[in-house]
């Protein structure tokens, strides 16, 4: 019986060959993106690239994949490639050991890739890829803060634009304006408030200065999420809460459309009385 067959079961002998003929691009190899690349790799997809240039600390151990007592120091992106290929040996898969600076991504995103997805914690390389992704025309899907949380089943996914209660997305939607894009990236979010209180700050290294607290399962809910967004899309299959994310916005613009056009009215009316 093959490793798939259950796979088979849900979405037949064509799903499989279209996750078989994609190539899926996991930046980010922490607490979301290890258990993402995992389940990209258990549905089947045929061709991955994992990036992640950092080493396993002992802080990892209680959400990281990769990071157990016996691999403290060793590089996220080798454990994790060791991971997938155990599990589908037959996987087409590149590793890159290098940290997003603007220049790596620029050369990461010259290849062609079926989706692209964002599971940096960092806003400076955030912007990057999401910024040259999107000018490129890639499939995306970026994780926001999953830090600071403990409640999954308020994470949800929509357009990065229409997300809220999320600093991280209100900070990267803010630089985002300044390319012009406004539109066309699928997010990952959590509309729980942040604890506050577990804010941490840190050297800086790698474009990061500060670390909320975590706990286990609530990245992993967050890789699971993405990860889904990606197969559900390479299937073509609808996205309901991003598509009723869709309608409700559409639904408020053409309220404050509609708002907005009496309010005119009004003041013409009154001009004329």
């Amino acid at each position: 019986m093959s490793w798939l067959s259950r796979t088979e079961l849900l979405i037949g002998p064509e799903g499989l060959d279209l996750l078989h003929q994609a190539h899926v691009l996991v930046i980010g190899l922490g607490g979301v993106g290890s258990f993402a690349a995992e389940f990209i790799a258990r549905s089947g997809v045929g061709e991955m690239t994992i990036v992640d240039g950092d080493v396993v600390d002992p802080s990892n151990r209680n959400r990281q994949l990769p990071a157990l007592a016996t691999t403290h120091g060793l590089s996220k992106a080798d454990l994790m490639a060791e991971r997938l290929l155990s599990i589908n040996p037959d996987l087409k898969l590149h590793v890159r050991k290098d940290f997003l600076s603007p220049e790596a991504c620029r050369e990461i995103l010259t290849q062609s890739f079926d989706y692209v997805m964002d599971c940096i914690d960092s806003v400076t390389p955030k912007l990057t890829l999401l910024a040259t992704a999107h000018a490129k025309g890639y499939r995306i899907i970026s994780s926001m803060g999953a830090g600071g949380k403990l409640d999954p089943t308020q994470v949800q996914v929509a357009d990065l634009f229409q997300t809220k209660a999320c600093t991280l997305a209100y900070y990267v939607r803010k630089r985002l304006r300044r390319y012009g894009i406004q539109s066309g990236i699928k997010a990952v979010y959590s509309t729980e408030t942040v604890r506050s209180e577990s804010l941490m700050l840190t050297d800086g290294s790698n474009f990061k200065r500060s670390a909320y607290g975590t706990i286990s399962y609530l990245p992993a809910t967050f890789g699971a999420v993405c990860a889904s967004v990606v197969i559900r899309d390479l299937l073509n299959e609808p996205i309901a809460d991003y598509e009723a994310a869709q309608l409700e916005n559409r639904k408020r613009q053409r309220l404050e459309r509609e708002d907005f056009f009496r309010k005119q009215a009004k003041a013409e009316l009154r001009k004329k009385g």
